[in-house]
Parts: C-alpha cells; sequence; structure tokens
C-alpha cells in the first residue's frame, strides 16, 4: 500500500498534513504502508514520523532536516569536502564583531538562513553598508528567524547554473542576468533560463551534483552552482555549490505541469524500484 501526502500525486490512501501536526492516525498509516510520498512543504515532524514508521519514503529529506537552512548547506559542504565560496556563519548578530566587518574585502555576500528566490541576499560594497545589513538581520532575528551568512562574492558574467534532481532525473540550465546592476541571478529578478548554453560546462555540473546526491541521498532540489567567471575571461573549469534549495522555480523546467509529469514519472520509477 503506497500512501501519499503529496496533493497531486494519488496514493492508495491520500492524506494531507497542511497546517497541522501528525497525529497518531497518521503514525498508524504509516505503519500500514509499503512506500509514504511527502509534499515539497513536509514539516520535520512528518518526516521523522514516516521514515521511523515506514522502510520507503519519498523524497528523501535527511540532509535537509539534518543540515536546515542556507547555513545547514554550508556545513553540509564543508563534511563532504565540497567546492563552495568561503563563507563565514553566523547563528546570532551578537557573534559577528565590528573587527570582521572591518577586515572583510568588499564586496562581499550576505545572506540570511532563510528565504528564497534571492530574499534575503544582498551583495554589500562597504563597511558602512555592512553595518545596516546587520541591522537587518538582527530585526530578522527578532522576529523568530535567527542566522546569516557571509560569503565570498564570487564574480561569473552574470549567470548561475540551476541542477535539478527529480528523483534520478537530472536537468540543468542557466540563469541569465542580463541586467549588470542586478546582482540576483532569480528568474523572478528579470533573469533569463538558457538550456542550452556552454554544455560542456553544464555536464560538468551535472557530475558533480550526481556526486553529492550519492553522497546524500538527495533526491528532489535545486542545487545552484557558480562557475567563477572574469568578466572578457573564459570561466573555470568546475564549479562552486552555491546552495541547495528543496523549493525551487519551476519555469526553467517548462512550468508546474511539465515539473508535476516530472515527479510523477520520478515517483512511480521509485515506486518500481521497491
Amino acid at each position: 500500500m503506497v500512501v501519499s501526502y503529496h496533493p497531486v500525486i494519488p496514493g492508495d490512501v491520500n492524506r494531507l498534513c497542511a497546517g497541522r501536526e501528525p497525529n497518531e492516525q497518521d503514525r498508524d498509516w504509516f505503519g500500514k504502508a509499503h512506500a509514504v510520498i511527502l509534499p515539497q512543504g513536509c514539516p520535520e515532524s512528518l518526516y521523522r514520523m514516516a521514515v521511523q514508521h515506514c522502510p520507503r519514503v519519498f523524497p528523501n529529506y535527511r540532509a535537509r532536516f539534518l543540515y536546515p537552512g542556507k547555513i545547514g548547506d554550508i556545513r553540509l559542504f564543508r563534511a563532504l569536502g565540497f567546492p563552495h565560496p568561503k563563507t563565514s556563519l553566523f547563528l546570532s548578530t551578537a557573534h559577528c564583531p565590528e573587527s570582521f566587518l572591518a577586515s572583510l574585502p568588499y564586496p562581499a555576500v550576505f545572506k540570511g538562513n532563510h528565504g528564497g528566490e534571492g530574499d534575503q541576499v544582498f551583495a554589500v560594497f562597504s563597511v558602512e553598508e555592512a553595518r545596516w545589513r546587520l541591522q537587518y538581520f538582527a530585526e530578522m532575528e527578532r522576529c523568530g528567524f535567527p542566522g546569516f551568512l557571509v560569503q565570498q562574492f564570487i564574480p561569473t558574467d552574470g549567470r548561475d547554473l540551476r541542477v535539478v534532481v527529480i528523483g534520478q532525473k537530472i536537468v540543468s540550465y542557466w540563469r541569465v542576468q542580463d541586467d549588470p546592476c542586478t546582482f540576483l541571478h532569480n528568474t523572478s529578478r528579470g533573469a533569463r533560463i538558457d538550456p542550452h548554453g556552454d554544455p560542456d560546462l553544464q555536464a560538468v555540473g551535472r557530475q558533480w551534483v550526481r556526486l553529492l546526491c550519492a553522497k546524500t541521498g538527495i533526491n528532489l532540489a535545486g542545487i545552484d552552482l557558480l562557475f567563477p567567471c572574469e568578466k572578457g575571461r573564459a570561466p573555470a573549469p568546475s564549479p562552486l555549490f552555491l546552495e541547495i534549495n528543496y523549493f525551487f522555480g519551476r519555469k526553467g523546467l517548462g512550468g508546474s505541469m511539465s515539473y508535476y509529469a516530472l515527479l510523477q514519472e520520478a515517483v512511480s520509477q521509485w515506486l518500481a524500484g521497491r
């Protein structure tokens, strides 16, 4: 029996856990199920209960909850020895001294531990601006969203590589920002999708992501990679890992309908592999 908590992927039994904590009924269904399908918006409590009582759970969110947030992404990359921009992690603004801000090479990138689609991500060009961003993160902390990181600014000639993992399928495309005044590469910030550019670099990026998935079990995520590139020069031959997005945009996949078709195919293949 397959129990699905995903609103689009059907199972023998279909349930929802939106806006509530899992209960005894959920535990009973997990105990009866041969496989469980969870939604992308899965709370940690539901995932923990599912893997405790059912041997087969999709997606594999072990890394997501073991290494939460953007801080967790960097900790995971460090634990695995994967290349990434030089990064300093702060669980609180109180742990970030003035001397650190003064010693930074600018520009630098400041990121909140939470958020997506470029939210809470800032290019910072001076100590004065860094102090201002620190005040922003202090306010986020007071609102219950603590933690931020400060990252080396990597020139990329206006693009990054998004590699999407959906089961065994891996899709890659560039997100290109043509506006030189805009730092972010998110499509929500005006970037365009380029699925065909530099296919050799895309193949390298996909191979690195396959290695990440092999080591972590990740089977549903969008991973962002940077290929360092000074303007007018050829990009570096190997990438830096930037972050892992367990919620990700679908425009580069052809929209929501195409994404759900890919997801249904991935789930079907996963179930057939039981």
